[in-house]
């Protein structure tokens, strides 16, 4: 896709809205039953939002790797029968008590954080994605699996218009995530991305319009994310395996496998850094302190701020983005699933509930 749009202003209104006579008593949902298991089709009922949060008929929902550590049990605490999905896309349609910032009819993105507390020490320093007491979209907070989905106003953005929701779904995860790793390595001259999934083929483009030259690492033989990455405007495009034709300054690993560290530390120039863009990753292996020595820097990164959200929102239809999805009903939420697990995807995956 190819877009060119500023972001739309996002005027408060006073307006007090309740919801439409037409709004149905329950929706189509799939809700996690137990882990490893998979998803479960059921009815739940459609509920008027509370004071401060909106009701969104969604128009689509990313499947991010992160639903899949729901899934298979990696992510330990969620809420019981939560229903996933955190790539939200969808129309208010209806608001509860005091919210001013939406009205009906707005679109609007809701993403992972979908709450904080305000109070702890890290709400207060400006580090709301490190709160002691947050709710998540689709882990503590039912998410966008479903024909419906409630989420508290202050959490929740309007989207830059000329994204189909399809197309924006990925933003609210892949990209936000992707935008935070990113900015912890934008001086980077060259720049190594593990992972060549959904969060990776929005950094390569987001690196790419900064200057930044791209190499981007896959599965073995994966000839299709190869491609697009070069598409994408990649500099360079092999195996994890591979050492980069040049040292790297700066890598992001996006899968979620730990024996990529010590492959990427190897490709990685002195005092360059490198971070950890997922929520959960795989044992990490010994290895030489070689490979740390000289002022490399390993961090992770953790779920996002609404200043994230508001940036990236912004910058995203200026480069502009374009986002490589594939489409799946609601019903297929598994399928998809079990594509994404599989590396059988080829940017990123998107339900679409039934209307």
């Amino acid at each position: 896709m190819t877009t060119k749009t500023s972001t739309p202003k996002r005027k408060p209104g006073a307006l007090k809205t309740t919801a439409p006579a037409a709004l149905p008593k329950h929706m189509i949902a799939m809700a996690f039953d137990k882990a490893g298991a998979p998803l479960v089709e059921v009815d739940r009922p459609v509920r008027l939002p509370k004071k401060g949060h909106i009701l969104v008929h969604v128009g689509a929902c990313g499947v991010c790797r992160t639903d899949l550590h729901v899934i298979d049990g990696d992510l330990t605490h969620p809420k019981a029968h939560v229903i996933p999905g955190h790539e939200v896309i969808g129309r208010v349609v209806a608001v509860g008590p005091g919210v001013e910032t939406f009205k009906p009819g707005d679109r609007v993105g809701i993403p992972w954080l979908g709450s904080t507390c305000g109070t702890c020490h890290f709400c207060r320093s400006g580090r709301e994605n490190l709160c002691d007491l947050p709710g998540f979209t689709g882990y503590t907070i039912d998410g966008g699996y479903a024909q419906y989905a409630t989420a508290d106003a202050e959490y929740a953005f309007a989207i830059p218009p000329e994204y189909s929701d399809a197309e924006a779904a990925p933003l609210m995860c892949a990209g936000l995530i992707g935008y935070r790793s990113w900015k912890l390595v934008r001086e980077a001259r060259r720049l190594g991305i593990y992972g060549f999934g959904a969060a990776a083929h929005i950094v390569a483009q987001l690196a790419v319009f900064h200057g930044q030259d791209v190499y981007a690492f896959t599965r073995k033989g994966d000839k299709a994310a190869q491609k697009l990455a070069r598409d994408l405007g990649a500099t360079w495009a092999g195996a994890s395996e591979e050492l980069p034709p040049k040292e790297l300054d700066g890598a992001i690993i996006f899968a979620p496998v730990g024996p990529l560290i010590p492959l990427a530390l190897a490709a990685l120039e002195k005092g360059g850094t490198l971070v950890l863009g997922g929520i959960h990753m795989s044992e990490i292996p010994a290895m030489s302190y070689d490979l740390l020595w000289g002022e490399r820097v390993v961090r992770s990164v953790a779920n996002l701020t609404r200043q994230d959200a508001i940036d990236f929102l912004q910058i995203a239809p200026r480069i502009p983005i374009r986002l490589h999805v594939t489409t799946f009903p609601l019903e297929e939420a598994n399928e998809a699933i079990d594509k994404l697990r599989k590396g059988k995807l080829t940017g990123a995956a998107v339900l679409i509930p039934p209307t």
